[in-house]
């Protein structure tokens, strides 16, 4: 049942962002930017963490799963240092993801060749 949800939830978010493209002028980036703000309003509200019980794996490869953890990160370095450490934990924890994006991004670039 969890491969089901977790399917269900990612085709649902992957429908939905095809709709947004289909339907208005915003492109992949837009959407990829709505994605995350998306995904950390969620976690502000406290309603992500459900999306992620109920779907699992399939609520955690999302890019609005991003927005998310950059909302987490910040509020705990709030909670750790207050006021400086809602740059400081945004840094830290939002770094790794931004870090593998760059190293698979350039190993990917040396496999396949790039189109202009």
């Amino acid at each position: 049942m969890n491969f089901l949800n977790a399917f269900l939830f990612s085709g649902i978010a992957c429908f939905l962002a095809q709709v947004i493209l289909d339907n208005t002028k915003f492109t992949p980036g837009h959407v990829t930017s709505l994605f995350t703000v998306f995904g950390a309003f969620l976690g502000l509200f406290g309603l992500y963490d459900k999306f992620i019980e109920f779907a699992g794996g399939g609520a955690t490869v999302l890019i609005s799963n991003f927005g998310y953890q950059l909302y987490n990160s910040a509020m705990l370095g709030y909670e750790e240092m207050g006021i400086l450490g809602l740059f400081s934990g945004l840094l830290t924890k939002g770094s790794c993801a931004i870090v593998g994006v760059i190293i698979f991004s350039f190993i990917l670039m040396l496999i396949f060749k790039p189109r202009d």
